[in-house]
């Protein structure tokens, strides 16, 4: 009987099994994502959507879901432009001459720039385009050029800074032959200089086409380049309780809330980067410059207030937005709390700049005075480098680890190596000096080949 009933159902299985099979198939069919223009457009914009939605359907379907799309700005409102612009895409004009499709004639035509700035986007956006200007990231090329010695020195090459520091820094747009140089296009570097002359990139955070404001409200916004050995905020962030609230109750925020309107404790539980350094909370307001609300400049090799930090000095009362910073930590902590983290936080930065950075400075003057390093170059020699990460690795970690809570960072990742790099540093150091001896220099450094002259678009009046 067992049998018998097997050869009988066994068609009826496989009939079930080739329908599941024939719906399998359907559902991966592909369908076209539809979107009906039903509002008022120009028909110069109606030939940006309609081609787009071929060409670039995944273009097209970020946009149709934006907040963008909804309100009725369209391609055509952040891509126009004047034909005399200098940022015109003269390749552009050739989809013009095209009989593939109905928009490709002459009667569409309009000059259009690949690249949307914030001078763009400040048609609409006039308030946070003005306060992104003011800030460190939309500056950060000329921060750079003034301090940082693999441009300076030109230690790296022209690559390896496109492909690497420019990526997150921003690169000197330029056109070549009618179109965007390679060399420094596609880049949406937060310091990225624009033939418009405005700087930075809105995109860097509200990514195309959508730009939206969850994503840019989450923490792995920032962490596309705060993160790493010598910036980790990312890292440190997921290992403070604050990332752990947020690991854990993230998917619950209420991350679409309108802007000016996302509330701690109502919209979500623990903070991310944003609400801290950005958000509006209680009568501390919104802000797209990250600038405000820091006490200490705690990426400079010597901590100092960001009023004093000479390569891009804050025009901010560190007193003042140490108070704004306050206000948003007590919309979720009481005031002592509050008021004893930046105790221990001013602690760190004494001791950090006491012990370890102002001796070890001392000792680097000691030994190019000597004649035993050699200041032509940087990195070419080992203490130059010993010295370089003491600031920039350790240091940083250790002063950020402690301002964010992360006290793996502050520690291990932080003080702890300080030791170890300090005792290092200055035991060859005392050797070279002890037998009055030259520090070897690489012959052979690699790939030392940048160029060393300064850009004319962030420093006009320099020789």
């Amino acid at each position: 009987m067992i049998q018998k009933q097997w050869f009988w159902t066994l068609p009826v299985v496989l009939m079930i099994t080739g329908a599941l099979a024939a719906v399998g198939v359907a559902q991966n069919v592909a369908k076209e994502k539809e979107f009906r223009i039903e509002r008022s457009m120009p028909k110069e914009a109606i030939a940006c959507i309609e081609c787009h939605k071929r060409e670039h359907p995944g273009l097209f379907a970020d946009w149709a879901h934006s907040r963008h799309a909804s309100a009725n700005i369209t391609c055509y409102d952040c891509h126009k432009a004047e034909a005399f612009d200098p940022d015109v895409s003269q390749e552009h004009y050739k989809q013009y001459q095209r009989s593939d499709q109905p928009y490709g004639t002459t009667e569409y035509k309009i000059p259009v720039a690949a690249v949307v700035t914030p001078k763009d986007c400040s048609r609409c956006h006039p308030d946070e385009a003005k306060q992104y200007s003011l800030s460190k990231h939309a500056n950060t090329m000329e921060i750079i050029w003034k301090i940082d010695p693999w441009l300076n020195k030109g230690m790296n090459s022209d690559v390896e800074r496109a492909t690497g520091c420019y990526h997150c820094h921003g690169t000197v747009l330029k056109m070549k032959d009618g179109t965007l140089d390679p060399e420094t296009w596609p880049n949406v570097g937060v310091g990225r200089i624009n033939l418009d002359g405005s700087k930075g990139g809105c995109t860097s955070c509200h990514t195309r086409h959508m730009f939206s404001v969850m994503e840019a409200r989450k923490p792995e916004a920032c962490g596309q380049c705060h993160l790493g050995p010598d910036h980790p905020q990312i890292e440190i962030y997921m290992e403070s309780k604050h990332g752990d609230i947020y690991t854990a109750h993230g998917d619950d925020y209420n991350w679409t809330a309108a802007p000016g309107t996302w509330s701690p404790g109502v919209d979500f539980r623990g903070p991310t980067c944003a609400s801290c350094h950005m958000s509006g909370a209680g009568t501390t307001l919104t802000t797209h410059d990250v600038t405000e609300r820091l006490s200490w400049e705690i990426q400079a090799p010597l901590t100092i207030r960001p009023s004093d930090f000479k390569p891009f000095p804050a025009k901010t009362n560190w007193q003042t937005e140490r108070d704004k910073m306050k206000v948003v930590c007590t919309q979720c902590h009481g005031k002592t709390w509050v008021d004893n983290h930046y105790v221990k936080l001013d602690k760190v930065v004494a001791e950090y700049n006491d012990v370890y950075f102002k001796p070890a400075k001392a000792m680097l003057n000691q030994l190019y005075d000597n004649g035993l390093l050699d200041k032509t170059k940087f990195f070419d020699e080992r203490l130059e480098v010993e010295y370089y990460e003491l600031w920039h690795h350790e240091g940083r970690r250790a002063r950020m680890g402690t301002a964010m809570m992360a006290p793996d960072y502050a520690w291990w990742h932080g003080f702890y190596e300080c030791k170890k790099r300090y005792n290092n540093y200055m035991e060859e150091a005392r050797d070279l000096i002890k037998h009055n001896k030259k520090a070897y220099q690489a012959t052979d450094y690699p790939n030392a080949t940048g160029n060393t002259s300064k850009p004319k678009e962030v420093f006009p009046t320099d020789p």
